[in-house]
């Protein structure tokens, strides 16, 4: 996505388990394993004048196991934070190591 970002602008958020996570992330990214969250940007102009971002799939079987070793004792707040993660990513904001 550009440094805009523009107004009437969605972002999904879909919550999954380990099975779709996989089933997706072999699909798309060649890796035959659940992960925690993962992007897609979309980045178009929708017919209602929404501008559509992009996808944020979070696996919550992972989150339940990784809460507390990343220091959350809700895994609520877990998931919370894998959305900020994808909307970093659906924002242009990435790891180094990405780079």
């Amino acid at each position: 996505m550009a440094d805009e970002i523009k107004k009437n602008s969605k972002i999904n958020v879909h919550l999954v388990g380990d099975k779709e996570i996989q089933e997706l992330n072999k699909k798309h990214l060649k890796k035959d394993y659940p992960t925690d969250v993962l992007s897609f940007n979309i980045d178009e102009q929708i017919p209602d004048g929404e501008y559509y971002i992009g996808d944020i799939i979070v696996n919550i079987d992972q989150a339940k196991r990784q809460c507390e070793e990343y220091g959350n004792k809700d895994f609520r707040k877990e998931i919370a934070e894998l959305v900020e993660h994808g909307v970093l990513h659906l924002l242009g904001i990435h790891h180094k190591e990405d780079h």
